[in-house]
């Protein structure tokens, strides 16, 4: 009998070395993350992995499943406790070792396995730790699954029937790599920065885009768990100035910058001009678009407006889905509308055939955008930034929230805006012309400028988004609307980053 997980353990006692501890919170609307030490201990990672196997016992998963871990000090050790749980429960672990998200994803089809478990806690701070998860390849978990497994986990309901495997997959990098680069090669050798964050993509990301044909200049490539330069995540200003200060230097075609786990990819053109990955999705879409006419993508609602009001897509017949912010969310519905492209302004990026698998793969994106600049060789990527209708964008924007409440918050402020639609009253001076409610609220005004509040999945924080198409000015005017609204609420805390 395995002990019912406690939410809280002394460290440094024999009751954390002897019982498992694991926060509920953690257990996120499509993922897992926790402090590890704090929120959980290994015997609650080994409890997640029994948890695991059962849950797809009583889905009547084939129980085998994948695993591999990211380039954290610590991920080797809790991937070694999640194994030990999934096979008490009777699956047969295949182990990939040290692997990107999308390496994981890959290995459910290359070694036709119906699971995957990957280790990772993407691009949050070191002290951090996850598990992505899927038994419906290429689909991760979404909040039905999450909700069970939680239920499980924290009430001890395991189904140990034992009699599982382990098998270490050797040389599985090489299978990814070379079904990535199993391709024409570019016209020519496009000059780029890769940025890596010392993160796991360093391994991987700059060989593959040298094997396609492009003159890669590496930046942060060498793996260190402590990640000494910044953070791996392409929506950190910090990462961003960083690639851009290194396309400046070395008179670089593009910069791309990948996080953590390798399941997303950021940009900076030519001119060291930072595009947001939305915008950059626009451009794709245009690209993609054009060589398949009548498109349908889905973006996030994070995502600028222009998939809806660009000239060239309407003409080109593509039809745009707003859908909700999140990894699984839109996986889901790229598979459910058989959508060519999803786009996460947050840099996921979801190509289904014949691009892709339907799963986000950094690199698989970088190869896209380094196709579009193949295709337009009379143009720069700063050339193909300036084509797009301008408008003012923020970045994402994090107000610390604690996870116990932040929910509530958002419900409030939705609840607020609605009132003050009902009310007439104005945001930032204009009339509100649109709320749309599936993941937070999006506040339209009648100027087309709008604004997002929502709760971070995965982090004690709020998400708040900001886009004028009309003047930079409207966007600060904007954001000071929207941060009114938030301050009413005492337990919203200081930003990440702002304008």
């Amino acid at each position: 009998m395995f002990p019912k997980p406690l939410a809280s353990l002394q460290p440094n006692t024999y009751e954390y070395e002897s019982l498992p501890m694991v926060k509920a919170t953690g257990f996120r609307e499509y993922d897992a993350r926790w402090l590890f030490e704090k929120e959980i201990n290994l015997m609650g990672m080994q409890a997640l992995g029994m948890g695991i196997g059962t849950l797809m016992h009583e889905r009547d998963i084939r129980p085998e499943i994948v695993v591999g871990h990211d380039f954290r000090s610590y991920s080797s050790t809790i991937k070694n406790a999640v194994m030990n749980g999934l096979m008490a429960a009777g699956i047969k672990v295949h182990d990939i070792g040290l692997a990107l998200s999308p390496m994981a994803y890959f290995a459910q089809f290359a070694l036709d396995v119906p699971a995957v478990a990957m280790i990772t806690a993407s691009h949050n701070d070191n002290g951090w730790t996850g598990v992505k998860m899927g038994i419906d390849r290429p689909l991760t978990f979404g909040p039905d699954e999450m909700g069970r497994l939680k239920e499980i986990v924290l009430n001890a309901e395991f189904n140990l029937k034992g009699g599982g495997s382990y098998t270490f997959v050797e040389g599985f990098p090489d299978l990814y790599i070379k079904d990535l680069t199993n391709r024409a090669k570019l016209k020519r050798p496009i000059k780029i920065v890769a940025a890596c964050g010392n993160g796991t993509a360093g391994a991987f990301a700059p060989k593959v885009l040298e094997m396609i044909g492009a003159e890669v200049i590496p930046l942060d490539a060498e793996l260190d768990h402590t990640f000494p330069n910044y953070n791996p995540n392409p929506e950190d200003m910090k990462m961003l100035h960083a690639l851009r200060d290194k396309v400046l230097e070395t008179g670089a075609e593009v910069g791309l910058g990948f996080d953590g786990d390798g399941d997303r990819c950021g940009v900076v053109d030519n001119e060291g001009e930072e595009i947001f990955a939305d915008k950059v999705g626009v451009m794709l879409a245009r690209d993609i678009s054009a060589l398949h006419p009548n498109s349908q993508f889905v973006v996030d609602v994070k995502s600028t407006g222009l998939f809806n009001t660009d000239p060239v897509l309407l003409a080109n017949g593509a039809k745009t889905d707003y859908y909700k912010t999140g990894h699984s969310y839109i996986k889901r519905r790229v598979t459910e509308l058989n959508a060519i492209v999803g786009f996460e302004k947050s840099g996921h990026y979801f190509f289904n055939a014949p691009i892709g698998r339907g799963y986000d793969d950094g690199l698989v994106s970088a190869l896209a955008i380094l196709d579009m600049l193949d295709r337009n060789p009379d143009k720069t990527m700063a050339d193909l930034r300036r084509d797009l209708p301008q408008t003012f964008g923020s970045p994402t924007m994090s107000p610390h929230c604690e996870d116990e409440v932040k929910y509530e918050v958002v419900d409030r402020v939705v609840a607020k805006f609605k009132d003050m639609q009902a009310k007439g009253e104005t945001v930032g001076g204009q009339k509100i012309v649109d709320l749309i409610t599936v993941n937070g609220v999006r506040v339209v005004t009648e100027d087309g400028t709008w604004g997002l509040v929502r709760a971070s999945s995965n982090k004690p924080e709020l998400v708040v988004v900001i886009e004028s198409p009309v003047a930079k000015d409207r966007l600060h005017e904007m954001f000071k609307a929207v941060d009114g609204v938030l301050r009413q609420n005492p337990e919203v805390g200081d930003y990440n980053q702002t304008l």
